[in-house]
């Protein structure tokens, strides 16, 4: 599903206009954005849990080259389904 196929199913959904649907997801969107980059944890109880991650700095060999290379340590995006989600698509 696309981005505007699932706008689309939203506003449907919903019984509002593409437009609305449109600006909530982008809102959304920016939301999990912003409080992730301030290491917020946003817990959709029963759905989704988004939080940061601290990946450690690590050494990495290219193996096309076997050149050693230093990766620095770096914030990444961490997601996890709660079980009732899970449950609810295996039972669909």
């Amino acid at each position: 599903m696309t981005k505007t196929e699932l706008i689309a199913a939203i506003a449907e959904k919903a019984n509002i206009t593409k437009k609305d649907a449109w600006e909530a997801v982008n809102a959304f969107v920016e939301v999990v954005t912003s409080e992730l980059a301030s290491w917020w944890k946003i817990a959709l109880t029963w759905f989704w849990t988004f939080e940061v991650a601290e990946m450690a700095a690590r050494n990495w060999v290219n193996p096309k080259t076997w050149e050693k290379i230093k990766i620095a340590a770096m914030k990444r995006p961490k997601f996890k389904s709660w079980k009732t989600f899970k449950d609810a698509i295996r039972n669909s």
